[in-house]
């Protein structure tokens, strides 16, 4: 398992660091040891914490009440709990694991 994700039980926990007010949002890659993601949003009034967990429902082919953001509300840094994903973003990031 990596640093920047890793399963608990038939969830998923994904430590991303963010980039919010950017053109488009997307995954980028790796920023040290967690998944840089960018976001269409400005970071305030939790307009970009809204849009992170629109955006990851949407990769992870899940409701958005399944992702939950567990620390770092406030920060670039979070760590976010996807429940039972039934899909993995097609990104070498994602490659080594399998759904359970």
């Amino acid at each position: 398992m990596t640093a920047y994700v890793r399963w608990d039980g038939a969830d998923l926990i994904i430590f991303c660091h963010l980039q919010p007010g950017a053109k488009h949002s997307e995954f980028v890659g790796l920023h040290d040891e967690r998944i840089k993601i960018r976001l269409n949003a400005p970071p305030v009034d939790g307009k970009a914490n809204s849009l992170l967990i629109t955006f990851l429902s949407k990769a992870f082919g899940v409701k958005k009440n399944a992702v939950l953001i567990e620390s770092g509300e406030l920060s670039r840094q979070k760590r976010v709990r996807i429940m039972a994903p039934t899909q993995l973003p097609d990104l070498a990031e994602f490659k080594h694991l399998q759904l359970r």
